[in-house]
């Protein structure tokens, strides 16, 4: 998901992550204010600015990639391939997380392959568009990664669980969104 503005004109694609910061703050500040536990950022690529958000409030941010590896490790997978936005795969936040924090071998997808992952999902998926020829595209590539020495394979955009399921790989597929969600339900009844 892209919690600020999932259009190519917008903050992310403009550079202007210390803005979206701000407003990803502030939204955290308030529900701290209204009473809440901890924070979810229901995005991988906005984690970029998680720092940020962390500085302004007192309260815990359930990682989205903690969460994620967390359940990568108890399957038994430490070499993983990666998929999302361009910021995600390539940027050190994310990727850089995984692997010195969690110990996780990570893989990305060649240049080309990469640029194919990030347009289907800003031009497709955040705009409601599942399409048959993206998902024949998205199983080569994780089949590639499969290839290179994959076990499983991150689905590093919260939307790509939109056009790839578990059927669609002969390994495991981890669907963020879904790890965020239970991570977060099971951390809410724990604390």
């Amino acid at each position: 998901g892209h919690a600020v503005d999932s259009g190519s004109s917008g903050p992310q694609h403009a550079g202007r992550w210390t803005e979206a910061g701000g407003i990803l703050a502030a939204a955290g500040r308030a529900v701290e204010r209204a009473g809440a536990d901890f924070l979810v950022l229901c995005t991988n690529t906005m984690h970029k600015v998680a720092a940020q958000i962390e500085a302004a409030v007192d309260l815990p941010l359930l990682h989205i990639a903690d969460a994620t590896a967390t359940r990568v490790k108890a399957a038994g997978v430490r070499r993983v391939g990666l998929l999302g936005t361009k910021f995600t795969m390539e940027e050190d936040f994310y990727r850089g997380r995984l692997e010195r924090r969690h110990g996780l071998d990570v893989l990305v997808p060649g240049a080309d392959q990469r640029e194919t992952v990030h347009r289907v999902i800003y031009d497709e998926l955040c705009r409601g568009k599942v399409r048959d020829e993206s998902r024949l595209e998205y199983q080569r590539i994780v089949r590639d990664l499969v290839s290179q020495g994959a076990s499983g394979v991150i689905l590093g955009c919260t939307e790509i669980g939109l056009l790839l399921g578990p059927q669609d790989a002969e390994v495991p597929l981890f669907d963020t969104a879904q790890i965020h969600a239970e991570e977060a339900a099971r951390y809410a009844l724990t604390t």
